[in-house]
């Protein structure tokens, strides 16, 4: 299909990159990765926004869930385990069981800094009335089902 459009002719619409409020939202998470950094490997989480005045605005989070410091990754994997018990997954055997699952995270701005400009950061996750599903109901994928024979002494984390 032919189209003549020619951009120098109309002003360009203005996006605004400005964080969300701080505050509570109900969300999904749309997409994850692992990801190595400088000292060991952070998951990295894409929400989206499912309802309010912010509907569809993405929101990022990264949990430095295998790092060099102790400390930082105790606390990405209690922020980890606080995700799964909010969306049902307790057994994560895959990030895809956390996408598309309603959830609460709890958002704060963090100011702009030198170069960088005011970001959000999730600061905790809550379990959405009726959103998730009971444990007992939660599964792993069919495609990863095995016999339990066939299973690993040591079940590998999700990011392994």
């Amino acid at each position: 299909m032919l189209f003549n459009f020619n951009a120098a002719n109309v002003e360009p619409q203005q996006t605004a990159f400005d964080p969300v409020p701080a505050g509570n939202y109900v969300a999904v998470i749309t997409d994850s990765e692992i990801k190595p950094t400088r000292s060991g490997r952070a998951l990295k989480l894409t929400f989206r926004i499912v309802e309010g005045q912010h509907n569809n605005r993405l929101i990022w989070a990264n949990l430095n869930v295998e790092n060099q410091s102790a400390q930082a990754q105790e606390i990405a994997q209690k922020q980890l385990s606080a995700l799964c018990h909010a969306v049902g997954v307790i057994n994560l055997t895959d990030t895809l069981q956390l996408h598309d699952k309603p959830v609460r995270i709890r958002v704060k701005v963090r100011a702009a800094e030198g170069e960088y400009a005011a970001s959000n950061d999730v600061t905790g996750y809550e379990a959405v009335a009726g959103g998730s599903m009971p444990v007992a109901a939660t599964a792993a994928p069919a495609r990863q089902a095995a016999s339990p024979a066939a299973a690993p002494a040591r079940a590998a984390a999700p990011w392994e």
